[in-house]
Order: C-alpha cells, then sequence, then structure tokens
C-alpha cells in the first residue's frame, strides 16, 4: 500500500514516500514468525528494532532509474519501506531473528518459555 501519491502516470520524480509491506503473521506452538514482502531492498539496507512493545520494519530501496529519466509510462512505484507492529509481551524480545531471501524478510519471534503450550501430566493414586 502506497503512503503517497504521484501526479500521473508519466509523472518523472521519484516518488519519496513509504509503502507499508504486505505481511504474513503466523502463530506457532513456540513462535510469531512474520513474514514480510520488500522486493528491492537488501539485508544491509534493512532495519527491524523493537522498542517497549513496539517492532518497526522499515527499508531503503534506490531507485532504479535516475532523476534525468523520461518515463513513457509508470506503473511501478519505487519509495521506502516501513511497517509497524505492537507485540505481546509474550515475545522473548531478546531472542527475536531476522532473515532475507528473495524479497521476503521473515521474523522469528520467539515466545517465552511461560507462555508456550506444554502438556500436563495426570498421575494416578
Amino acid at each position: 500500500m502506497n503512503q503517497c501519491t504521484t501526479n500521473s502516470a508519466t509523472d518523472d520524480a521519484r516518488c519519496d514516500c513509504h509503502y507499508r509491506p504486505n505481511v504474513d503473521v503466523c502463530e506457532k506452538d513456540n513462535e510469531v514468525v512474520i513474514q514480510a514482502d520488500l522486493p528491492g531492498a537488501t539485508p544491509d539496507s534493512i532495519d527491524v528494532d523493537f522498542d517497549d512493545g513496539t517492532l518497526t520494519i522499515a527499508a531503503k530501496v534506490v531507485a532504479r532509474q535516475g532523476d534525468d529519466t523520461r518515463f513513457l509510462a509508470r506503473q511501478y512505484g519505487t519509495g521506502d519501506y516501513r511497517r509497524t507492529f505492537r507485540v505481546s509481551e509474550v515475545v522473548d524480545a531478546e531472542q527475536i531473528v531476522a532473515d532475507y531471501a528473495e524479497g521476503v524478510l521473515t521474523l522469528h519471534l520467539p515466545k517465552i518459555q511461560a507462555a508456550q503450550p506444554r502438556k500436563i501430566a495426570v498421575h494416578s493414586n
């Protein structure tokens, strides 16, 4: 989702805006997994921050064309990415891991031990 607008399909100016990347959020027994589409980003350009229960994904994307490019048609926008999530206190912030491959950022947010499901043994007397 684009967070800005351009004047026309032939607008010569690069859109200096943020895109809200599409994500999948899946809950597993021991973790929450977030996958975010960040095409055009590089691992060095991606920032993942966790502060006071808020997880922020940001990525800088370099324009594919120079500022002097005269577009005959322009439908593919290029801009930076930004997305913020409020994260439950059941996530172990110190153990969050991020991987990036083929334009997809995958975040693994492990649950704290107390929040993970466990099997309780039933004993007979």
